[in-house]
């Protein structure tokens, strides 16, 4: 198997900003036997957005992203977030279903984006087990060994969730057929991190003229859940971009307003990596 991730490390001495982008992954492993056409799975994927996030490493920040796509296993779910539906056999471990899991988009998709099956067969819990071994537990230790490395350096981390979204919300989602803000922040309704991060790219983005909303309609998903606990100095925030911002929705190739949004996402990295280290003082000595 390929290394199902890749650490961009800073250009510059590092600071206490880490990025992460779960499902930006383009590598589809040979034993994911999708039933519908590749252009049609690869619709879940968040592209280029690892890409458009890359000169936060200019400014010290670290940027883990996934190599494996979304659709095959979603970084961003829980372990337990398991569709029954999908397997032939009995899941061995206990089981917590989220919404996300009946609307067919749980830790391992059972359908592809329009709601079309994503195989013409049930996984075996062996299968889904492999997925979990190979690409969720690298990219979460590989996530989780940088954060804590900050952490320990600096006395806390700042940490931005990147995902994209449709335009508009689909059959599946929780606000279809409506048209989306330019950015949405995901913080948990304020429990994930400090007000002020949220406040400054909200900020940030609406003076470059974009729209933006809060917790609405994503507040952020199982990623920002596990490593956002603000009583610890630990803040983690989602930002999902509109696609159209950058790209074709079909064709996922980069439209005209791609160079202007790398831009305005480097000049974001610029402000967080200041307030960073207002913030953490710079780190601690050795």
């Amino acid at each position: 198997m390929n290394d199902p991730l890749i650490r961009h490390d800073p250009a510059t001495a590092p600071i206490a900003l880490v990025l992460d982008s779960p499902h930006s992954g383009e590598w589809y492993p040979d034993d994911f036997d999708h039933l519908p056409a590749r252009e049609v799975v690869r619709r879940a994927e968040d592209t280029h957005v690892a890409r458009l996030w890359r000169a936060a490493l200019d400014h010290g920040a670290t940027l883990i992203e996934a190599r494996f796509p979304r659709a095959y296993i979603d970084a961003n779910r829980s372990l337990d977030d398991i569709d029954v539906e999908l397997l032939s056999d009995r899941w061995p471990e206990p089981i917590a279903p989220s919404r996300k899991t009946q609307q067919g988009i749980g830790l391992v998709w059972r359908l592809a984006r329009g709601g079309a099956p994503m195989y013409a067969r049930k996984l075996t819990s062996a299968e889904v087990r492999a997925r979990i071994e190979g690409c969720w537990r690298p990219y979460h230790a590989a996530l989780d060994a940088v954060l804590d490395a900050r952490r320990a350096q600096f006395g806390g981390v700042w940490h931005i969730n990147c995902h994209s979204m449709p335009a508009v919300g689909d059959a599946l989602a929780d606000d279809p057929g409506r048209l989306r803000a330019d950015f949405v922040l995901g913080d948990r309704d304020g429990t994930t991190c400090e007000a002020a991060l949220t406040d400054l790219v909200a900020q940030a983005a609406r003076a470059m003229g974009y729209s933006v909303a809060v917790n609405d309609p994503y507040k952020g998903v199982e990623i920002v859940r596990k490593h956002g606990r603000p009583a610890e100095n630990r803040h983690s925030l989602q930002i999902e971009l509109k696609r159209t911002l950058y790209m074709d929705e079909d064709t996922l190739v980069p439209n005209e307003g791609y160079p202007r949004l790398a831009r305005d996402l480097g000049e974001i990295a610029r402000l967080l990596a200041s307030h960073v280290r207002g913030r953490s003082g710079e780190g601690r000595a050795g």
